[in-house]
């Protein structure tokens, strides 16, 4: 595919005319970086707004001991840039940003970007729902950390997003949850027992959709 035609698929630029498009085109580049790529770190001042055009990033934060506090994943088609400060020229990252698949990057100017789109107010209902998009993220990892037990964190991931959770390893898992491999383990084999969900060569099928959601939305 082509630039513009990389441009136009992504969701965040759907409203444009050709015209626009082009501008975009002229203020942008893609970039292709290998799984483990540290696209950026915390607090690092960036003068690019960055959207994933298709591949898988993680976002995670590094704690006083030096341990890996997985925040969340960003997927195809979406925004990786932290929205802080509107009225800045550049963006100051809110995590550090890893590669866990072979991805294709496409980098904006930002300032341009903002001159061009944002001032003009072009593209502002959608940066405002990508912000909301992002709040609603910190909301989940908040109720990830502070409300929900092994059983509700579990729950909640499957429901969210069966792809992903089928695609990353239990082990994994187990460190973005938070819960040890065994209780993982413990909590699968007892939705599979309740026929929740099913296990097929390691793979989860949701059996009961409403049982399933009903697990977390009583703590919500």
């Amino acid at each position: 595919m082509s630039k513009k035609e990389i441009v136009k698929s992504l969701e965040f630029f759907s409203s444009l005319d050709d015209k626009d498009i082009d501008k975009i085109c002229t203020i942008s580049t893609l970039h292709k970086y290998t799984t483990g790529y540290i696209l950026h770190y915390e607090n690092q001042d960036k003068d690019s707004i960055e959207f994933l055009v298709n591949g898988l990033a993680k976002s995670y934060k590094i704690d006083k001991h030096k341990n890996e506090i997985f925040l969340y994943h960003i997927s195809n088609d979406s925004l990786l840039s932290d929205i802080n400060n509107p009225s800045s020229n550049t963006l100051t990252t809110f995590s550090n940003l890893e590669m866990t698949e072979d991805s294709v990057v496409l980098k904006i100017d930002y300032k341009e970007f903002k001159r061009q789109f944002l001032d003009t107010k072009v593209l502002c209902s959608q940066l405002m729902n990508e912000v909301v998009k992002r709040s609603e993220v910190m909301q989940n990892i908040f109720n990830r950390e502070f409300i929900f037990d092994a059983v509700t964190k579990v729950a909640k991931m499957i429901d969210d997003d069966l792809e992903m959770f089928n695609k990353i390893k239990r082990h994994d898992i187990s460190l973005i949850l938070n819960i040890q491999p065994a209780t993982l383990s413990r909590v699968l084999n007892r939705l599979k027992r309740n026929n929740i969900i099913s296990i097929d060569h390691g793979k989860i099928g949701i059996i009961d959709n409403k049982e399933l959601k009903a697990i977390y939305e009583e703590v919500l």
